[in-house]
Formats: C-alpha cells, sequence, structure tokens
C-alpha cells in the first residue's frame, strides 16, 4: 500500500511515496543532490556526507538526504508539508565543508589519473567545492591493493565510499573486501590479501568515485573525450546486456555496461566488458583457398568463384554459429534452402522444440525474476552462463525468495536447496504455480531433452530458458532449423557451410566453406574462408534468451578485406545464379520482419502462445552443465590474452589445496 506524502523542495511541492528517501524526492523533482557513496542499486552506508540538506523546522544543522525518509519529516505548525532546501547557505558552506575533508588526503594525481574526464570527484569539487584548501600538512598514503589482472589500484585516492565493498558484498556475492581502521587509519582492503574472485568484479571499476579502482588492461590507453561511444548489444552470453563500446579510430578501447532495468541492470560480466583484446588478435582479414593441403590467400571474386562451384549441384548444409546476427541466419536458410539444402543452428545437439516459442524461450521475462518467491534451476550454472542473470536470482534470494537447484552442486554465491542430479530429481520435484523454472541448455542437449523441457513445464508453467548462444533464439525465430537436429542436417553433405560455429567439430570428408571473423576451430578445418565483421564491426539484430529483440550497432569497422555477414552471403548468392532478393540491409530487414513479425518489436518481449511439447519419456542420465570455461567459450574470448590468463588463474584457484584437506 503506498503512504503518499506531499512535501516541498527548493519552493517546488510534490507528492512522493513516504517511504523514499530525501535524495529520490529530490530526483522526483528534478534537484540535482551531489552523492559519492549512494546508489540506488546498493544498500544505504551514509558516510560520505555529500548529499547535505536543509530541513526547515527541523534540528539546526543539515542532514543526510540519503538515509533520512519522507516519512521522518516533520509537518509545518499548520500542518503545511515539510520544506527542503538544497540550495540554501547552510547548505552550501556544508558541502564546501565536506569537500575540503575530502580533499585533505587525496593526491592532486589527475593529470596521470585513469578517471580524469569522467571522475565524479573532479566534477563536484568543481560544482560544490570551494576555491583553495587551507590544509598545509603532509598527506596520507596508503599502499596499493591486489585484486588481480582485471582491477587496478591506487588506494591513496580512494575517499572510503565502501561502493565498492557494497556490491562485491551485496551482488558479486564474495567476501573478499573490506574496510579495516578507525579514523585516519581507515582503509579498504581485502583479506588476507586475496584477489577478487568473481566474474563480475569489473563493475567495481564503474561504481568508484574516483580513480581508486581502475581498468588494468585499459590503463593509460585513452582519455574519455578522444573516445567514439556507440550504444550496443553484447554477445558473450545469451542475456543480450546493453553496453557500450569506446572506440579510438578503427580500435576498440573498452567496453562498458549501459543501464537497462529489464536485461542487466547496470551491470555486465568481466568477460563481456575485457574481452576487447580478442577483437585485435587472430582475425581473419582476407579471403583463402585450401590448395594442396595449405591455405593460401585469394581476393574476393577467385574465393566466392571457389565456393559457388562447390556449392553447385551440391547436397549443402549450413551451420550457424553462436554470435551470428539474425539477418545472417536468415539470408544463409534462404541462400541454402535456395539450393534444397538445409539449415541448423543448434550446433550443440539442443533439443530445442521447432516453431514453439513458448517451448525454446519460456514465458517468463529476466525482470520476472526479481519478485520470484520459488526459482528451480535445471541443469544449469548461471554464475557461468548468466553471470547477471545470477546477480538477479541471487538479489531475489536475500528478498526471500526459495531457490532449488537439479544437476551438478556447484558454489552460486548464494544457498540453495539441491535436489539431486539426475531425471529422477525431476519427476520427484515439486513446486508451486508462481514458481520460476529456469532450464539450462545442459539440461536439453542429452537424447531426451524435449522430455526435460515439457517436464520443467509442467512443474510451474512458468519456464525461462537459459540459453548460452547469443544467437540461437533468433535463428530459431527464422526457422532455420532441421527435423532431427544438428545430424539429420549434415547428413549425407558433400559441402558444409560454416557461418561461425567454431564450437563443432567437422569429420573429414566434406567440403567445408568457412565465414568468419577468428582463426578458430572453424577455420582450421576449412576449404574455404570468406573473412566477416565481430559482433562490434556491423548493425544487426539479436534476440536474447527472454525472446527480447535488440539491435547492435557498429563501433569499428571489420579489418583489412573482411565485410559484413549479410553482404559476403548476398554476394555468393548472386555467384550462384540464385539472388537473394535484397541490396542493403534495410531491404533485408524488411523481408525478415514480413517473414517474422515480431522480429519489429525492438526492445520488446512479445507475448509466446502456449503450445504444448510434444515428447518421449524422460531418461535416467545425470544433468551436466555446458560451460566447461566460462572465459574461453567463443573465439573472441578464445583469441584474447586476458580471457587466458584469467582462465588460467582459475584453473589454479580450483587446483589448490586447503590447509588439512
Amino acid at each position: 500500500m503506498s503512504d503518499l506524502r506531499k512535501i516541498v523542495i527548493d519552493d517546488k511541492e510534490i507528492e512522493v511515496d513516504g517511504a523514499m528517501t530525501l535524495i529520490q524526492a529530490c530526483e522526483q523533482a528534478g534537484v540535482e543532490v551531489p552523492r559519492f557513496c549512494y546508489h540506488e542499486r546498493l544498500s544505504i552506508a551514509g558516510n560520505c556526507r555529500m548529499c547535505l540538506v536543509e530541513v526547515v523546522g527541523g534540528p539546526p544543522k543539515p542532514a543526510a538526504s540519503c538515509a533520512m525518509q519522507v516519512r521522518d519529516l516533520r509537518p509545518g505548525p499548520e500542518g503545511q508539508p515539510p520544506v527542503v532546501k538544497t540550495n540554501s547557505p547552510m547548505v552550501k558552506k556544508a558541502r564546501e565543508g565536506v569537500m575540503e575533508f575530502l580533499l585533505i588526503n587525496h593526491p592532486l594525481d589527475c593529470p596521470i589519473c585513469d578517471q580524469g574526464g569522467e571522475c565524479d570527484l573532479q566534477d563536484q569539487a568543481m560544482a560544490y567545492g570551494m576555491s583553495a584548501s587551507r590544509f598545509k600538512e603532509a598527506k596520507r598514503a596508503v599502499d596499493d591493493l591486489d585484486l588481480g589482472p582485471l582491477v587496478g589500484t591506487a588506494m591513496t585516492r580512494c575517499i572510503s565510499c565502501t561502493r565498492c565493498v557494497r556490491f562485491t558484498t551485496e551482488i558479486a556475492g564474495i567476501d573478499q573486501m573490506g574496510q579495516t581502521g578507525r579514523g585516519e587509519d581507515a582503509e579498504i582492503t581485502s583479506y588476507l590479501n586475496q584477489t577478487l574472485d568473481s566474474n563480475l568484479q569489473g563493475n567495481i571499476i564503474d561504481l568508484c568515485p574516483v580513480g581508486a579502482l581502475t581498468s588494468k588492461p585499459y590503463a593509460f590507453t585513452a582519455r574519455p573525450w578522444e573516445l567514439t561511444k556507440t550504444e550496443t548489444i553484447d554477445v558473450m552470453d545469451a542475456l543480450g546486456s546493453n553496453i557500450r563500446v569506446d572506440t579510438k579510430g578503427r580500435e576498440v578501447m573498452r567496453i562498458l555496461p549501459r543501464n537497462h532495468d529489464g536485461v542487466n541492470e547496470e551491470w555486465i560480466s568481466d568477460k563481456t566488458r575485457f574481452v576487447w583484446d580478442g577483437l585485435r588478435r587472430q582475425r581473419l582479414d582476407t579471403p583463402y583457398i585450401r590448395e594442396n593441403g595449405r591455405l593460401r590467400a585469394a581476393s574476393w571474386p577467385e574465393a566466392l568463384a571457389t565456393a559457388a562451384a562447390a556449392m553447385k549441384g551440391k547436397k549443402v548444409a549450413g551451420l550457424i554459429g553462436d554470435l551470428v546476427p539474425v539477418e545472417a541466419a536468415f539470408a544463409l536458410k534462404q541462400m541454402i534452402e535456395g539450393l534444397g539444402g538445409t539449415v541448423e543452428c543448434r550446433t550443440d545437439n539442443a533439443r530445442l522444440p521447432i516453431g514453439n516459442r513458448s517451448g525454446y524461450v519460456g514465458n517468463v521475462t529476466i525482470e520476472e525474476i526479481d519478485t520470484a518467491k520459488e526459482i528451480i534451476l535445471i541443469g544449469t550454472n548461471p554464475r557461468d552462463e548468466a553471470p547477471v542473470l545470477n546477480a538477479r536470482i541471487r538479489k531475489a534470494w536475500l528478498a526471500g525468495a526459495d531457490v532449488k537447484l537439479i544437476g551438478p552442486a556447484v558454489d552460486l554465491t548464494y544457498d540453495y536447496e539441491h535436489l539431486g542430479t539426475d531425471r529422477d530429481a525431476l519427476a520427484k520435484a515439486k513446486a508451486s504455480n508462481e514458481a520460476v523454472v529456469v532450464v539450462g541448455q545442459g539440461a536439453v542437449t542429452e537424447a531426451d531433452g524435449l522430455a526435460v523441457l515439457a517436464a520443467a513445464r509442467a512443474l510451474s508453467g512458468r519456464l525461462l530458458v537459459l540459453h548460452t548462444a547469443a544467437a540461437r533464439v533468433g535463428a530459431m525465430d527464422v526457422d532455420a532449423v532441421t527435423e532431427g537436429g544438428l545430424e539429420a542436417a549434415i547428413d549425407g553433405a558433400e559441402v558444409i557451410f560454416n557461418l561461425g560455429a567454431d564450437e563443432v567439430d567437422i569429420d573429414a570428408g566434406p567440403f567445408v566453406i568457412y565465414q568468419g571473423s577468428h582463426g578458430d576451430r572453424g577455420a582450421h578445418r576449412a576449404d574455404v574462408i570468406l573473412p566477416s565483421a565481430a559482433y562490434t564491426e556491423e548493425n544487426g539484430l539479436f534476440v536474447n534468451t527472454e525472446g527480447r529483440p535488440q539491435l547492435a550497432m557498429r563501433a569499428g569497422f571489420a579489418p583489412g578485406e573482411a565485410k559484413e555477414n549479410w553482404a559476403i552471403l548476398r554476394a555468393l548468392s548472386a555467384e550462384l545464379g540464385e539472388k537473394l532478393p535484397y541490396d542493403t540491409l534495410a531491404q533485408l530487414r524488411q523481408k525478415l520482419i514480413e517473414a517474422v513479425p515480431h522480429l519489429a518489436e525492438i526492445d520488446q518481449v512479445p507475448e509466446n502462445e502456449d503450445q504444448a511439447i510434444e515428447a518421449g519419456p524422460l531418461g535416467q542420465a545425470d544433468f551436466r552443465t555446458v560451460i566447461k570455461d566460462f572465459y574461453l567459450t567463443n573465439p573472441i574470448a578464445r583469441a584474447s590474452q586476458l580471457m587466458a590468463e584469467l582462465s588460467a588463474l582459475a584453473k589454479a584457484r580450483g587446483d589448490q589445496k586447503i590447509a588439512a584437506e
């Protein structure tokens, strides 16, 4: 039940919920209140005192607006609404005093600090601070921490806002950071000098309001005003996190999260954030043709002619990889089926029901997890498969949700009831009608995958299929599938057109045309290589795991001779004499939307019509999880030196023997 209260902020009367804090009420009134420690997604610390405001008729001193609720204010003598001032002389003097204290020990590192140009302390010192300092004594200095290869530290700059401590304990679910000491000796540290063990740790770089925590891989490479900023979508997992890609010239310099309450809030995983060095290495930048067992560089006309000659009159199969935009999957399907061939996007043998969107997507949005009272995880380890989604499940758990797991017992950063590891545990499981059931790809890759899906859906009727491939839902939407799955699709194929499917091994025999961005497993097996753009180098549509179509925008250009995926397929179709009916991406999207209308609803989650899943009996096997190494799941990640280092560190951490073991 809402408890609406009237309040006057800077002579403007508004009505807000009594449970709101004053800082939130000021935001609703459009009044800016400076802050360092307050963050709307973290608990309230109330320790930086930058958000002081004057409460008229209250105590004769300023109040911290982040820690006081609207309902705590007293009305005026005649019952008038309480009055709050954010720009009175008292407030101005208080803020100047707080800022002066904050800068007492803060070093003048601005010229060499990575946060320069996007630093909250700089901005607020300019806006609310004094023009000179009265402090003459020596400044305090503290030792820097080693938090691992991702987060660089300069702890002398720290203003003890504790945002990093609150994020790691509340959202990431690790307990390595904290504050020790008191007064002058207080400092943020990691217990026993541990490095951070989380795949969400990069978010503390964004949270830090000063330059105490910075990005190690990005350090000293660019200033914010030199960068071109592009808002786009992440493809490292199927969550479709909203990101911003910052480029300098042709190079991607860093990747940051964008706020989207329905998908990733304002967090991204470390793989999303730091994979950018993989966009520079092992790139395919010119077409290749295999002659006498060796690949040699070729021109585009020669490569396309060779590919077309190989495909004509043969039985052709098309495979769609994990990072392919919907447009390319649609173009490949049209081209291959025009030749009488078959296409398949379920390259991991996932038994997902064809044409039944409620079966391969489900009917629960990511946002609904926040308010779920019961969550059942089947054959999935969301901490590796979608770390940001795992943080959402943790948030629900903190709010009192019961979490249950069927599958291998793993550390998910929150407590859960382990119901068992096999199909029998699923058959015996019980759930309320309100329970959200999350089914991972590990649960549906065995022969009885459809039966598992049907059983999971029967538990409560509220199902979310957690995909691991960013391209999968979009490719399923355009029906880039074959009855019988991968084996049926490539059975007897003389030519296989491999569109970025690097997670599949193709046996000797068929002629392989590989189209992709990196020299990975797919390129090693190829007879013709057609170099294509990566996800930051072309405009494309991706549909995330809840079925929400989102647009990825081009942030830079592909290296060398590499071209956009759809354009290569359009050029090849002309060589084959089966020209696809579009010459621009806009025309292709028009055809795509004619075929699949819901793809026009950008950033909307379409309602899925409930259809039964036709399935046989459940088998006997144990559930398994599909991701063996979080950091090396796709060709871009495998090309990244940093991901290789993180993978080795994670392995070493897992191999360490604990004392008395």
